[in-house]
């Protein structure tokens, strides 16, 4: 008689493409080994480095059949012969590495224990799937690379985003004075989250705001998420000697970086267990909430991917899979 190969449901790409490549895969359930764990998962989310590696900008060298998906909250199903810090049955959430492993569009996620990090108890998997990522950005631009400091003053692009939401909450933890760019539509959003000075980007030039509300000076600190002008645009909003973080491209120009003395930190983020153990604790004493923007199924993947590449997302699309 043959044994049943325990198998589990994913959506993957077998190829670079448009958000209509994603096909729905039977494949072998992930056997953990050594320091690994097995991941029952509760919720992912969609973002934009997703949208960018099924398109082919960015080669995470995994090959095909590939899965995305760069945010897990679940419970841990089994682990490895060496894990030490999980057992069975303990409530999760992690980044995933991006480059080298398997992202988290799956019923299951393999994952080095060594990254992962207890889930917060006051929220439930769907909120804690929209952290992951975004926060562990946030973290890495603000804290690890700017050095943000108590008393100083940052504009933050695209702050009703992913990314920017988590950025705002961080920096008024912090002790900043935030300046934010957003649509009108979503400045109450932002202003709930604790923004100074909301820049409507649609009318509004924000060199032209920072400038007028600095005294010709400058903020200490630019956070770019858009990239193109608006990342070159940000060196004339930044003063002397202060610093700009981004999580886009690097731009080929960064003469006016020289003049002022402007140390410019591109950031790729890094999976870590050190920095979801800090934002768990600002989660779990409420001085920082995940906007979601909507929640779908792991078979709405497709229809997450175009919404989020049409723009206008508020916080994170969530993806429900348990």
């Amino acid at each position: 008689m043959k044994t049943k190969i325990a198998t589990m449901k994913a959506m993957i790409i077998n190829k670079k493409g448009g958000s209509e490549i994603f096909e729905t895969y039977e494949m072998p359930l992930p056997d953990p080994k050594g320091k690994e764990l097995l991941v029952k998962v509760y919720a992912t989310s969609v973002n934009p480095v997703d949208c960018k590696i099924r398109s082919g900008m960015i080669d995470t060298g995994v090959g095909f059949p590939q899965i995305l998906g760069f945010d897990v909250s679940g419970v841990v199903e089994e682990i490895g012969d060496k894990v030490s810090d999980f057992k069975k049955g303990d409530e999760v959430y992690y980044l995933p590495r991006i480059l080298g492993w398997q992202g988290a569009y799956a019923e299951y996620h393999l994952v080095e224990e060594e990254i992962a990090s207890k889930k917060p108890s006051n929220i439930s998997h769907i909120e804690a799937g929209a952290v992951p990522l975004v926060a562990s950005t946030v973290w890495d631009a603000l804290i690890e690379r700017a050095k943000i400091k108590m008393g100083e003053s940052i504009l933050i692009h695209a702050g009703a985003g992913g990314v920017g939401s988590i950025a705002i909450q961080l920096a008024k933890i912090c002790g900043l004075y935030v300046f934010t760019t957003c649509s009108s539509k979503n400045a109450d959003l932002v202003k709930s989250l604790g923004a100074d000075k909301i820049i409507d980007y649609k009318t509004e030039d924000f060199v032209e705001v920072v400038m007028k509300e600095t005294n010709k000076q400058g903020v200490d600190i630019a956070f770019d998420t858009v990239g193109g002008d608006v990342l070159t645009r940000s060196f004339e909003a930044v003063k002397h000697f202060g610093r700009i973080s981004s999580i886009v491209r690097v731009p080929a120009n960064l003469e006016i970086a020289f003049f002022k003395n402007i140390t410019f930190h591109p950031v790729f983020v890094q999976s870590g267990r050190f920095k979801l153990d800090q934002i768990r604790t600002l989660i779990e004493r409420k001085r920082l909430i995940p906007v979601i923007d909507s929640v779908m199924t792991l078979g709405d993947v497709a229809s997450a991917h175009k919404k989020l590449e049409k723009g206008g997302v508020r916080g994170k699309i969530v993806l429900k899979v348990a």
